[in-house]
């Protein structure tokens, strides 16, 4: 089942089709550009650009689905962490540390409510450090936050969302 808040829907070729682990955690990135939700699934509507989401959170604050939550993105460099993550690209500055308008953020915070609520989690974690993180077994109601530049040398999400991860976590728990 998708989200219920999303306002807009193109479906992205860019996928692997059924997911091959049950989702425990939930992946955002930095788009870099305050882009409307038509820009981003027309980026992903091509087949050249290899790469796509399962949502996206445009600058307005409008939720995008580009990928089926049931189907793996191809979004942070990673397949088994696209596996297991639903991959939110969200509207972000174009420049260091990325932000986030507030708007972005709301929308946020209220697509990751209702992906652990549709996933029946009541705990969203934050572990900062990779290796623990990557280790750690979510328990049955446990979600847990991952990051592409823990994949690949990238800076996504950006600074400005990576320092806001705990209290994303927080508040959404």
């Amino acid at each position: 089942m998708n989200s219920p808040l999303v306002e807009y829907v193109k479906l992205s070729p860019n996928n692997s089709g059924e997911r091959t682990a049950k989702i425990d955690r939930i992946t955002p990135h930095c788009v870099v550009g305050q882009c409307a939700a038509d820009t981003l699934g027309n980026i992903f509507a091509n087949p050249n650009a290899m790469a796509s989401s399962n949502y996206g959170i445009d600058q307005n604050g409008k939720i995008a689905l580009f990928v089926p939550e049931n189907c793996r993105s191809w979004c942070s460099s990673n397949a088994p962490n696209d596996q297991r993550a639903v991959t939110i690209e969200c509207a972000s500055d174009t420049v260091a540390p990325y932000r986030m308008n507030d708007c972005v953020y709301a929308a946020l915070v209220e697509l990751c409510v209702d992906i652990c609520k549709r996933n029946d989690k009541t705990a969203l974690l934050w572990i900062p450090d990779k290796s623990t993180a990557l280790a750690y077994q979510p328990a049955e109601n446990e979600m847990l936050l991952t990051v592409h530049r823990w994949f690949a040398a990238k800076d996504c999400p950006g600074d400005w969302l990576y320092s806001r991860l705990g209290a994303l976590a927080g508040v959404v728990t």
